[in-house]
């Protein structure tokens, strides 16, 4: 067999193991084009698992994320399964993000194995928009299981991470199904002409994009469609065009 005609019948070998004909190929943009063209398709993949962690072990960044999570369950169709082991989630926050308490359906679980279930069960479900679940430690064999589960019905899934202990946070380093890894920190509000305090800003990393590239970007946090937005000084600093703050590193 030729070599070009063997390397195909191997991808399509790969394919096949991998399921990845049934993977949806619609995205949910951001609607900022620094951050969507950073993303394979422009946007955050439909059927797929995506991973979210504060940028620091403290209650703000882990605050921060969860808006993050919820900003982007905000702009999918239909209700939200959100599984926690915490009850300290709080509701009006999330709904300034996008998130009304109308459409979101609260599971608390007793460790993060039930959350996990939990999770596939939400994502295997076909009539939710997306399924949140805040998870300390997750396996490959764990997230490859999400993973495939978001695949057979175009759900979101996103596995919140939140530790307990600092041991705990080495684990979001380790390899995962997951098609992209966030970590979003508090920064310094945007500044007011008059006294007050401006929107909230974030860095927003995007540390691991599968056929993508890692970036980070300077946002101002969800507004209340879930939303998030290029600060103005930002698009209009010179070279604002090339990339925003996508600053960071790439």
């Amino acid at each position: 067999m030729r070599p070009e005609l063997a390397i195909q019948s191997l991808r399509a070998q790969i394919e096949r193991i991998e399921g990845t004909n049934r993977r949806a190929r619609s995205v949910l943009p951001f609607g900022i084009a620094e951050v969507d063209s950073r993303l394979p398709g422009g946007g955050l993949a439909l059927g797929a698992l995506h991973e979210v962690a504060g940028g620091g072990n403290g209650a703000i960044d882990g605050a921060a994320a969860a808006l993050f999570s919820a900003g982007v369950a905000a702009r999918t169709r239909g209700r939200v399964l959100w599984c926690i082991t915490r009850p300290d989630l709080f509701a009006p926050s999330i709904a300034q993000a996008g998130l009304g308490a109308d459409r979101v359906i609260y599971v608390e679980a007793c460790d993060d194995r039930t959350v996990l279930s939990c999770m596939e069960e939400g994502l295997r479900h076909g009539g939710l928009g997306s399924v949140v679940g805040e998870v300390a430690r997750l396996s490959m064999t764990a997230s490859r299981r999400l993973q495939l589960a978001a695949e057979g019905t175009g759900s979101i899934g996103i596995a919140l991470r939140r530790w307990r202990r600092q041991t705990e946070a080495a684990d979001f380093g380790q390899p995962t199904a997951a098609m992209t890894r966030w970590r979003v920190s508090v920064m310094p509000s945007t500044a007011l002409p008059v006294p007050g305090v401006g929107r909230p800003r974030w860095l927003v990393e995007l540390i691991r994009a599968r056929a993508g590239d890692s970036a980070d970007f300077e946002l101002e946090a969800c507004d209340d469609t879930g939303c998030l937005a290029l600060p103005a000084d930002l698009v209009h600093r010179p070279g604002a065009a090339e990339g925003g703050r996508r600053s960071a590193s790439a």
